[in-house]
């Protein structure tokens, strides 16, 4: 997300990275984590399920926040992200005095 300015907070806040989970069994195609995703990391696979459906994969996973959008709006639970272990994003809070 782009900001016109920066926020006061920016260097408190912490910034996780996740790794994205797909079940393909599950998906029955609807996009709605590709749509509804932030950062735009999913699309949909050229190949299909066992369904018959194209299901998503992640087109750039570095960028993953671990918001867990994907996860809540899908009506098949075919999709979760979780923590990334190996991420080392966060930053100590800078003391302003």
């Amino acid at each position: 997300m782009a900001f016109w300015r920066e926020p006061l907070d920016a260097q408190e806040i912490q910034v996780t990275k996740g790794i994205v989970y797909i079940i393909e069994d599950r998906c029955k195609g609807c996009g709605y984590c590709i749509e509804f995703c932030p950062k735009e990391i999913l699309a949909f696979a050229d190949k299909f399920n066992n369904k018959g459906y194209h299901p998503p994969f992640a087109v750039r996973p570095d960028d993953c926040v671990n918001c867990h959008y994907c996860e809540i709006i899908c009506p098949e639970f075919a999709i979760y992200s979780a923590e990334d272990p190996q991420s080392s994003t966060t930053t100590p809070p800078v003391n302003p005095f």
